[in-house]
């Protein structure tokens, strides 16, 4: 017999040999698997560690369904933390900030007749739970239920398993600020419509829905403005929905749900209503499961610790959802949308829910690499969009917003060209951005606001009125750039001189007393006094430190006004070094993403918040390559988690998602609209990049680890590879890339000026 001590050591032994053997996963399986829906959900309105909600829905998907503990028109549909549901919303939210439009719930009761949102709420436990992309099931512990739905582009499918009993209840709620509902008992159907919106919608705008079940109803009861009524079947109000009962024998015998909608008409929502027809549950639900796993897939991973594979697939199912489809299928098959820029009914593609503010700077590079197909699908739709709406959009939801700063719109269209996304109305697009580079639009947020003053002085002046000038005002000047590399592309001589002078206009808002960017004067005057934390003003949602580093088409530029390659090193060394302070005098109040730099204890680095996510990149510009490897490792280490909490600022329509995505791989696009990626360290033993041309990205990393953070050596297709940058063409032909890694940091390798990534300024002609 072993005794006690010996027992114990023996039971630590395997435990430890079975942790290290868990530790790295070699074989995926389904990627599906991966994913937890729940990954930044524990979010408020203070603090964001994510503010996502538990999307259900199939890839782009033109309708997300979410469960619903918030009230009806919070932005915070869904949190964590909170203990009763009030139901399965369908949504078209792309974040709280934003709010939603188009949405209506569904939720079961038993024995509890009422339409009161907070009556009618339930307990619900995570432990009874599951939240997956393709499937969500939850527990109603107050009515001994459990509601289940699986997602299709425009319709989902329900099951309810009620207990036995003769007062089981789905509630339809088509929400407030005008809603119509029709019950039709003999084909156990209702139909209605909602039309709450939080804007960016034409005025004749309606989400018009069809809900079908399997049973015949037993009773029918309609709300209308706080009046329940029974037998009534038809209501049209502010606020109107419906209650049916079922007699119910038991959870064997569940009562099923198939509901689909459509921006367009009833006609066309029983015509989406196609998607699920002659299907059961769990066929709809495998669908959904397969075309996540194909799409997932296409990103094949080995050798990561499990955390690191849910974090990253988590985050490659966040890139998928946005922008999502706002086009249908009519009854010849034939694509068509309600445009939600002039309210008419027409032909072709059209996508929304997306900030390019956000976006353009790795998610839209990402649909290049990996999912061109649709990035030519999503420039149609912006191209209808132009020829609807007269602009391009820089924030849809699902019509022009105005929100947020910058032209972006030519970054998103130039990156596609670039890449190779020949789209065949790239010459409506080009006339598109040369228009929005010159004026202002309608909105503030649509065009260039300011266009007189940049067009005149190369900048937007502090002292014209015109808040986060500088912001603009760099952004811009990439933007310019970003049509200059179109234009090249497109042997648009005439405009070839006008937009790369235009593309330097960031010097002139450099300050060499501070080496940093400043807010000037009309007169040229820099303002004063000037603080480099002062979050706000001059800058969007972010300060001086953060902005100094938006010269995405010339960091040798930067670099010589810096003082050089050194001067500018120390310059982003000091982002981590300086302590987190902020002046938050602008907005009166420090605002979340000014909390979530201070609580993370990088510094200055605000990695929750879009500005400065490609600064970690920027010591392969200096000669410095493996300063960018560590602090790139330490944001992938400390920033994100699989857990609800995995956030470490807003996810915004899957950017900040992609920049992990990309970041595991190895490499990050830190100029898009131009054909490079700037090398990282990559995070994975292997990863395989299944290319929509049939072509192979293979990236293999020896002696990879938490601590082995720093490549050795490296090389592309058997040679040795010194540059601190890959090529987005050479790639797509098929490329297997190998990382010696290591502990301690490489200093030889990538320091010569010929190993820099693309700089406007020592580009070759």
């Amino acid at each position: 017999m072993m005794k006690p001590k010996i027992i114990s050591l023996f039971l630590v032994s395997i435990f430890t040999i079975s942790v290290t053997f868990a530790q790295r996963i070699t074989n995926v399986g389904k990627p599906l698997d991966y994913v937890s829906t729940l990954v930044g959900t524990q979010s408020t309105y203070f603090l964001s560690s994510g503010n996502t909600y538990p999307a259900i829905a199939v890839p782009w998907g033109m309708n997300f369904w979410s469960p619903q503990t918030g009230k009806m028109g919070d932005g915070w549909m869904y949190t964590y933390t909170a203990e009763k549901i009030r139901g399965i919303k369908q949504t078209h939210q792309p974040s709280p900030w934003m709010n939603d439009y188009g949405q209506f719930s569904i939720m079961a009761m038993v024995g509890n007749k009422t339409f009161d949102q907070d009556k009618r709420s339930s307990y619900f436990s995570h432990k009874a739970e599951i939240a997956k992309p393709h499937y969500y099931s939850v527990y109603l512990a107050d009515y001994d239920t459990k509601i289940e739905v699986t997602p299709t582009e425009r319709a989902a499918y329900f099951r309810f398993s009620f207990p036995k009993s003769d007062e089981s209840y789905v509630l339809l709620d088509a929400f407030d600020k005008g809603s119509y509902v029709e019950v039709i008992p003999k084909e156990n159907k209702i139909i209605g419509y909602s039309t709450k919106n939080s804007g960016g919608v034409p005025t004749n705008f309606k989400n018009y829905f069809v809900l079908e079940f399997n049973k015949s109803f037993n009773e029918v009861s309609t709300f209308a403005d706080s009046v329940l009524q029974d037998g009534r079947y038809i209501v049209k109000a502010d606020h109107v929905g419906a209650i049916l009962g079922f007699k119910t024998t038991g959870k064997d015998d569940p009562v099923l749900l198939k509901v689909a909608s459509s921006f367009i008409s009833h006609e066309q929502a029983k015509l989406n209503l196609r998607e699920v027809n002659n299907l059961t549950f769990e066929q709809v639900k495998q669908k959904a499961e397969d075309v996540w796993n194909k799409e997932l897939g296409k990103i094949e991973v080995e050798g990561g610790e499990i955390d690191q594979l849910r974090t990253f697939y988590s985050c490659l199912y966040r890139s998928l959802l946005f922008p999502r489809m706002f086009y249908e299928y009519d009854a010849n098959h034939q694509v068509v949308h309600y445009s939600p820029y002039n309210g008419k009914v027409l032909p072709g593609y059209m996508f929304t829910d997306t900030g390019f503010w956000d976006t353009f700077r790795c998610l839209f590079p990402f649909l290049n690499l990996m999912y061109p197909e649709m990035n030519l699908k999503m420039q149609e739709g912006l191209a209808n969009a132009y020829r609807e709406g007269g602009w391009l959009p820089e924030w849809a939801s699902p019509g022009y917003r105005d929100i947020m700063v910058g032209n972006n719109s030519a970054s998103i269209v130039a990156d596609a060209w670039v890449k190779g996304v020949r789209s065949k109305d790239i010459e409506t697009l080009y006339e598109a951005v040369i228009k929005g580079s010159k004026n202002a639009g309608p909105l503030t947020a649509v065009g260039r606001a300011g266009a007189n003053y940049y067009n005149e002085l190369g900048y937007v002046p502090y002292d014209v009125k015109i808040h986060e000038n500088v912001a603009r005002s760099l952004e811009y000047s990439y933007d310019d750039f970003a049509i200059y590399q179109l234009a090249k592309s497109l042997d648009k001589e005439e405009d070839l001189s006008f937009y790369k002078n235009r593309s330097y206009n960031y010097k002139k808002l450099f300050d060499p007393s501070t080496g940093l960017m400043r807010g000037k004067m009309k007169d040229g005057k820099w303002q004063s006094p000037f603080n480099p934390f002062k979050w706000g003003d001059a800058f969007t949602e972010g300060n001086s430190w953060h902005y100094s580093w938006s010269v995405f088409q010339d960091f040798a530029g930067l670099s010589n006004l810096l003082g050089g390659d050194k001067a500018m090193e120390n310059k982003l060394d000091s982002v981590f070094v300086l302590p987190p302070v902020f002046d938050d005098s602008y907005y009166g109040f420090p605002i979340h993403e000014i909390r979530e730099m201070q609580i993370v204890n990088m510094g200055q680095y605000a990695h929750g918040n879009q500005p400065i996510q490609h600064m970690t990149y920027l010591y392969n510009y200096v000669g410095t390559p493996w300063k960018s490897q560590y602090w790139i490792r330490e944001t992938m280490d400390k920033m994100y988690t699989p857990n609800p909490d995995g956030y470490c600022g807003d996810e915004d329509n899957g950017q900040t998602s992609a920049w992990y995505v990309f970041s595991a791989m190895g490499f990050y696009p830190v100029t898009p609209a131009v054909d490079e990626y700037v090398i990282g360290s990559p995070l994975f033993d292997k990863v395989t990049l299944h290319l929509s041309n049939g072509k192979k990205i293979e990236i293999q990393s020896n002696n990879n680890s938490q601590d082995n953070r720093y490549i050795k050596a490296m090389k592309v297709n058997g040679v040795n590879y010194t540059k601190n940058y890959l090529k987005h063409s050479e790639l797509v032909k098929g490329s297997k890339i190998h990382f010696e890694m290591d502990g301690s940091p490489n200093k030889s390798r990538g320091i010569k000026t010929a190993d820099y990534p693309f700089s406007l300024s020592t580009a070759k002609k």
